[in-house]
């Protein structure tokens, strides 16, 4: 398959470190001088204008072309045009490891990292619906989205109703999926001959996979959609509303039917699956259902006593009793103030940190020194 060997680092001339401004430049340039329109004597223009729109929607995408990259690590995506076929295994069997050709080897196992080879081309190439008139698949639920979402503290422990913003992968509005831009017209994919799907692979190895031509659907436009540089979709932000439940926790999740990926062939979306950050505060700290918090007190109220009030986190005061002789330290629990789950309450503990005077007036340094003697204190 000669689509399985293009190298689209040359096809828009930049090299392989080129930033996404110097691929957009490429593309622009090349696909102005390159359109049909332009060259209405070259038969040849459309093709060119057709590996040149496919060159950029895969490089323009980072994801990608990170796996693009990886493929071509090992030569025409890791069938290796040159290639020799699988080495032996132990005792001469057929083994799981192919040459590339270079005198290096390697297995599809080396690409586990990415899902396997056939999730490779999945990802790069199949881009969402086809065409009307083109053939579609069985219907797919869409697939799940995760999100982390960043909560307050106070929220966690309450709970409440948040709005939020996911990125999602949507159809795109301008070309309606077709990947063709306003007007233009759409012809029958030469790649696959309309099927929207091709094989990958020699000898008895093959790989089934949405056609990259046409990205599955079976049509190639006359010129790509400006919005979504021919791939039918576009990523967006969706607003969402969600309910954190009473008590949760960093890695708490909740799912959210039906708020995924929209599913292939009218299928079902999937799910979105949130998973909760929370905030640290600058009083409050949680261990399990329990609040603990330090307060400071002075060395009067240390050593006569006193009664402080001691904020909770659900927003009240309590009256919390110090006896005389408190040493810096000192935990006191106030029942049933901390985290509620339910019918479960943790407690809130409240640590008292002795505070020091960092200066003295002379009166006071003298009083200080009359308590000392009269207490047989050293200073």
């Amino acid at each position: 398959m000669a689509t399985a060997t293009k190298d689209f680092y040359k096809i828009l001339g930049i090299p392989e470190s080129a930033g996404q401004d110097e691929i957009k430049k490429a593309y622009r340039k090349l696909a102005k001088e390159s359109h049909p329109d332009a060259n209405a004597g070259d038969p040849a223009a459309a093709e060119r204008f057709k590996e040149i729109g496919e060159a950029y929607s895969v490089l323009s995408n980072a994801e990608k072309r990170k796996q693009y990259d990886q493929m071509r690590k090992y030569g025409s995506f890791g069938f290796g045009q040159r290639g020799r076929g699988p080495a032996p295994g132990p005792g001469g069997a057929p083994g799981g490891r192919y040459s590339t050709g270079g005198g290096e080897t390697f297995s599809f196992e080396d690409l586990s990292g990415f899902g396997g080879i056939g999730d490779i081309f999945s990802t790069i190439f199949d881009r969402g619906r086809r065409a009307q008139g083109a053939p579609r698949p069985g219907r797919e639920k869409g697939k799940d989205v995760e999100y982390v979402v960043e909560i307050d503290f106070e929220t966690a422990v309450k709970g409440g109703r948040i709005s939020i913003s996911v990125p999602i992968t949507e159809e795109c509005t301008t070309c309606g999926g077709s990947g063709a831009a306003p007007g233009a017209a759409l012809r029958r994919c030469t790649e696959c001959g309309g099927s929207g799907s091709i094989s990958f692979g020699q000898g008895g190895f093959a790989v089934k996979r949405p056609c990259p031509a046409c990205f599955g659907r079976g049509t190639i436009p006359e010129a790509p959609c400006p919005s979504c540089s021919g791939s039918g979709i576009v990523r967006q932000s969706r607003k969402i509303q969600v309910n954190v439940p009473q008590g949760v926790e960093s890695g708490s999740r909740v799912r959210l039917t039906g708020q995924g990926e929209r599913g292939g062939g009218g299928g079902t979306p999937g799910d979105l699956i949130i998973t909760f950050k929370v905030k640290p505060h600058r009083f409050f700290r949680r261990e399990g259902m329990d609040i603990h918090v330090t307060v400071p007190i002075n060395i009067a109220q240390a050593t006569l006593g006193s009664k402080i009030r001691v904020r909770t986190v659900d927003g009240r005061r309590v009256v919390l009793r110090i006896p005389p002789g408190t040493q810096s330290g000192t935990k006191f629990r106030i029942r049933g103030q901390g985290v509620r789950k339910g019918e479960r309450a943790g407690d809130q503990y409240v640590e008292v940190r002795v505070e020091v005077p960092e200066s003295l007036s002379d009166e006071e340094r003298e009083a200080i020194k009359g308590f000392a003697e009269s207490v047989g204190l050293k200073y």
